[in-house]
């Protein structure tokens, strides 16, 4: 890559700040946003990223706290299972938040999601002609 051609992919610090702080990145790495995030993998991803402003709490969890090691490493378990969960339920907000910050539409979809969003629709005109 020459000095004058933009990046399109972030650096580590660049990813860093994309992850753990939400922090924009430049127009150039737009497709690697939307890869990012409604690209294939893209629910591991953001499951994945979600867990990683936490793991310092985690390592407090199962390093700090008194007790046996299962007891600590079932804290940990139930901490992860909850943000999980949480991650899970608001993943479709946070990824159009994010899509919007980079300037992409919010309501983008995967081709597959897209492809099973038409179909759906097609069985339900099939179903219910309209008059």
């Amino acid at each position: 890559m020459s000095p004058q051609e933009p990046r399109t992919r972030p650096g580590v610090t660049q990813w860093l700040g994309y992850v753990i702080l939400g922090r924009t990145l430049p127009t150039s790495m737009q497709g690697w946003v939307r890869n990012d995030l409604v690209g294939t993998g893209a629910v591991w991803r953001h499951m994945l990223r979600s867990l990683l402003p936490f793991t310092p709490i985690f390592i407090a969890f199962l390093v700090l706290f008194p007790g046996a090691l299962w007891l600590r490493g079932a804290m940990v378990l139930l901490s992860v299972l909850l943000a999980l969960f949480y991650t899970a339920a608001f993943m479709e907000l946070n990824s159009a938040r994010r899509l919007e910050l980079h300037g992409l539409p919010k309501d983008l979809q995967s081709d597959r999601k897209r492809s099973q969003t038409d179909a759906q629709r097609a069985r339900y005109r099939q179903l219910h002609p309209h008059r």
